[in-house]
């Protein structure tokens, strides 16, 4: 197998190369230019001094109708390659609709068209359990659209990127496998991530506060739920679902089957930070919208708005096709509060991560 990849050297995908790397002839990985140096560092932590042994790091740019390729280089790449990975994308909550059209909508088109070019037996492309929008109830693997809105363009982008994988996957163009993973946070083993979004501004809120800490109390929180699994166990899941042949043309959503509620959340993590919790009624449509008109607010709470309306999510999330291929091969998500001391612990110990968007 000869794997082409974009999203290197992302939070996902780094970690997916080392898996793969035992099993595949070659890889050869997609990077922008500005990305070069980080992806030759990455690439020597993961495989040594002779990294290039295994990895071919390749410059382009997924914007571009040819991936920013010449000629010469995308038809020999076309040639050996028999299976694309494709995890780049802006995976940020507050991206313009143009940034999110570009990168993860006509990116993911352009990806396509060099996968139907070069025959591949499989496209596996990384979306999101939150192309479900703001669902009212239960969102299967089967979904996709469901007359649903969108928090934000980030969700509406992703959307419509997995329209057009689903149209090529449908129509025999390109064989494709989907993965959904939820709310992805660090490593469970040892709490590294490469980023602080989603859930960890609710944990750096409280770590930059004392014991008595303030915890906004956004809509019912015993009702909504909040579904995180660890990067192991969403990159663990990709290796072993791409290796299957039954797992062709299948959508798979990565999900906790038992999320914690908004309520439950909170009390993990405030038991993980060692903070007793006076809860403060916040209406989420207010201080989102006071969060956005004023950048000196926003730096001194440390949340971005577009997380909050999260925490009235309206959407539960099943992966019986996940269960089920997985099943026996004892991948499976972790409870949040059997890892999040460990989240807790790297945010302590590296408080100033500041990746940029792109994964």
């Amino acid at each position: 197998m000869s794997v082409f990849l974009t999203g290197f050297p992302g939070f996902l995908g780094s970690a997916l190369v080392d898996r793969l790397a035992d099993r595949t002839d070659e890889i050869v990985c997609l990077v922008q230019p500005k990305y070069r140096e980080a992806s030759e560092t990455r690439a020597a932590d993961l495989f040594g001094p002779d990294w290039r042994e295994t990895l071919t790091l390749v410059e382009g740019d997924i914007t571009d109708p040819a991936l920013g390729l010449s000629e010469t280089t995308r038809t020999d790449i076309e040639s050996r390659v028999t299976t694309v990975f494709h995890l780049a994308a802006v995976y940020d909550l507050a991206v313009s609709p143009e940034v999110g059209q570009a990168v993860n909508v006509d990116g993911t088109r352009h990806v396509l068209d060099f996968a139907e070019a070069a025959d591949v037996d499989r496209l596996h492309y990384v979306s999101t359990c939150y192309v479900s929008g703001r669902h009212d109830g239960v969102f299967t693997e089967s979904d996709l659209d469901v007359g649903q809105s969108f928090n934000n363009h980030y969700e509406e982008t992703k959307f419509r990127a997995e329209l057009l994988v689903r149209d090529r996957m449908e129509s025999g163009e390109v064989p494709a496998t989907v993965y959904r993973p939820a709310i992805v946070v660090g490593d469970s083993r040892t709490g590294e991530t490469q980023k602080y979004d989603g859930p960890y501004y609710l944990i750096r809120l409280l770590l930059r506060q004392p014991r008595v800490a303030f915890v906004p109390r956004l809509g019912d929180p015993g009702a909504a739920e909040l579904n995180v699994v660890p990067r192991d166990y969403v990159v663990d899941a990709i290796e072993h679902l791409s290796g299957l042949d039954r797992s062709k043309n299948v959508t798979y959503q990565l999900c906790d089957p038992n999320p914690l509620t908004i309520r439950a959340f909170t009390a993990t993590l405030l038991d993980a930070t060692g903070r007793v919790g006076i809860h403060v009624p916040t209406p989420v449509g207010l201080t989102t919208s006071v969060l956005r008109r004023s950048d000196t607010l926003r730096d001194l709470v440390g949340v971005e708005p577009e997380t909050l309306p999260y925490f009235t999510h309206p959407t539960r999330y099943v992966g019986a096709n996940a269960r089920r291929h997985l099943a026996g091969t004892g991948i499976e998500p972790p409870a949040f509060e059997s890892y999040v001391s460990r989240i807790v612990e790297f945010v302590r110990e590296n408080p100033d991560i500041r990746p940029d968007a792109m994964g």
